[in-house]
């Protein structure tokens, strides 16, 4: 099964190496040399370099120039794992058996935008890994491939990406031998039953200290590393802030306002902050002008 990859991303780089340890016959790989788009983003044309696979830098998938590209590699399939366009209906019908796509949601529910950031934002407790063929809508083709995956309270951006890879990667190895073999099945997915997330924007990632203790959690350990970080407005400048933990409240501290520090650990450099309900420490931050109890932040 003549195989063209399609991706930009680590996760992208993990599948593309498991394919490669398969030896799954990859007979062309179109990446991106740069992007700004994405902060887990993966120049794939080095591993395409190391194994001898022709490869295409481009910037838009749906150009001619990347569609003659691809009509002269002849896929039987494409893996289109960390792309963020549409394909177009030129594209889409170029390989015998169509394009896979990935979404780390649990289609038809959550499609759309950023959804591993969502689902720890909105504090879900379990997600899944889909792998669908590709149509003209968003994240709407028939599902070849589905696997649930619970969140832990203590999940993180980094773990459950981590946990996501790990699935997803076991599924590739499973579904690509079903097409080789052609048992593979098609699930059409019930799209009056399913929502959309939408593209989340700087003001998503920031801070606001009259949230209740769990929403600050939440958004936290959602935004940070792969991703770009939760972030606090102070004294006229943006920090980021990496890691909190919710601190139970003494009784007397109801009557607090919100944003106001409550103590200050100098020799780890971490500090609590009373929230609407509650009380975060903040144990990870590039902040570094933090140095009086009673300020407001």
């Amino acid at each position: 099964m003549r195989i063209l990859f399609v991706g930009s991303v680590q996760f992208s780089k993990n599948a593309l190496d498991k394919l490669i340890d398969l030896r799954e016959d990859i007979i062309g790989i179109v990446c991106k040399e740069s992007s700004k788009f994405n902060s887990d983003f993966y120049d794939l044309g080095p591993i395409a370099n190391t194994n001898n696979i022709p490869y295409f830098y481009t910037k838009n998938i749906n150009t001619t120039e990347t569609e003659n590209w691809i009509k002269e590699k002849s896929p039987d399939v494409i893996y289109c794992f960390g792309w963020s366009q549409i394909i177009k209906p030129n594209i889409l019908k170029i390989p015998r058996l169509g394009i896979i796509g990935f979404h780390p949601a649990e289609v038809p529910k959550n499609k759309g935008r950023h959804p591993i950031i969502w689902a720890l934002f909105l504090g879900l407790t379990q997600t899944a890994t889909t792998f669908f063929f590709m149509n003209e809508g968003t994240d709407t083709g028939d599902i070849l491939s589905q696997k649930k995956i619970k969140i832990l309270s203590t999940d993180n951006a980094a773990t459950l990406y981590k946990k996501i890879t790990e699935t997803a990667l076991l599924q590739i190895e499973e579904f690509s031998e079903q097409l080789k073999r052609n048992n593979f099945t098609r699930r059409p997915q019930k799209l009056d039953e399913g929502n959309y997330w939408r593209k989340r924007g700087n003001d998503d990632g920031k801070i606001d200290w009259r949230m209740n203790s769990v929403a600050i959690y939440n958004l936290v350990r959602s935004l940070t590393k792969p991703y770009i970080g939760a972030h606090i407005n102070f004294l006229d400048k943006q920090y980021k802030i990496w890691k909190v933990k919710i601190i139970e409240q003494d009784k007397y501290l109801s009557n607090l306002e919100p944003g106001k520090i409550l103590n200050i650990d100098f020799k780890n450099k971490t500090f609590q902050v009373k929230t609407y309900d509650g009380v975060i420490e903040v144990l990870e931050h590039d902040i570094d002008n933090i140095d009086k109890i009673g300020e407001y932040i």
